[in-house]
């Protein structure tokens, strides 16, 4: 049975190395949206950066924002509905960093807490951050002192997979829910949000049972969804424990691993 639902990630999977999304890939999903299939675009981009979501995945009916807090219905770039949105409070947020910064010593902390256009980071200055966004230096107290959409955390001396693995093991799930999406950096979350969470929210509103999902991916914040879609797909360019974790595989995302699944599964 063909899915009534596809979800698909951005960074790595949708979206190739340099930043973009092919014709291809965009005709493919255009088509089968045209065909009454729901296309979700699913990222751990926060709503700051919800335009140019919708300019990378222009056939999206809905947008999950934020590893899954913010869930938006899109009928055009100006023509949104928000369904969904979950904060953090920065306090429960600078208690998970305390948490993790006893096991591991100190760590840089980055803030997202605006979620309007094109909004300005805040918090400890990377120099390698892995996105040419504004950032701006804020001491920690004044970062965290409102609600957060999500807070960055990174170590000199831990790498990301282990420090997630840590923060893990420490901060407790009703206080945070962490992640990461393959970049350097562990991300703090409300807690229970994760992308299955963000998912179900929109194949509920829709009627679509988890069966009648497909969800493609590449990274750690994939699994949860990858756990609750009826068919998960890894592009070839994933890491390797997410690749054990899908039910198939694709070519990579420069080389539209999308698109090929899509065009075969359909016949396209």
């Amino acid at each position: 049975m063909k899915p009534r639902l596809i979800a698909t990630d951005f960074d790595g999977t949708l979206v190739r190395s340099d930043w973009t999304v092919s014709g291809r890939t965009n005709k493919v999903l255009k088509e089968l949206s045209s065909l009454g299939v729901t296309i979700v675009g699913i990222t751990g981009r926060g709503p700051r950066l919800r335009q140019l979501c919708h300019r990378d995945l222009p056939s999206a009916d809905f947008l999950v924002l934020a590893q899954g807090g913010f869930v938006y219905q899109v009928s055009g770039v100006d023509d949104v509905e928000a369904l969904h949105e979950t904060y953090i409070p920065g306090a429960d947020v600078a208690r998970a960093v305390a948490i993790v910064e006893r096991e591991v010593g100190p760590v840089k902390v980055v803030v997202e807490n605006d979620p309007t256009h094109e909004s300005t980071l805040v918090g400890d200055l990377i120099e390698d951050w892995p996105w040419p966004v504004p950032m701006r230096e804020m001491s920690r107290a004044d970062a965290l002192s409102g609600h957060v959409v999500k807070a960055f955390i990174r170590s000199d001396t831990v790498e990301a997979p282990r420090l997630l693995r840590t923060a893990r093991e420490l901060v407790p799930a009703e206080l945070a829910s962490l992640t990461d999406a393959g970049v350097g950096n562990v991300e703090i979350c409300p807690p229970g949000i994760n992308k299955d969470y963000g998912l179900s929210l929109v194949a509920k509103r829709l009627g679509i049972a988890a069966s009648d999902t497909i969800a493609f991916g590449d990274a750690e914040n994939d699994l949860s969804m990858f756990a609750w879609a009826g068919r998960s797909i890894a592009v070839a360019n994933a890491h390797d424990h997410v690749k054990a974790a899908a039910d198939e595989l694709t070519a990579s995302n420069d080389d539209d691993g999308v698109a090929v699944y899509l065009e075969k599964l359909f016949g396209l």
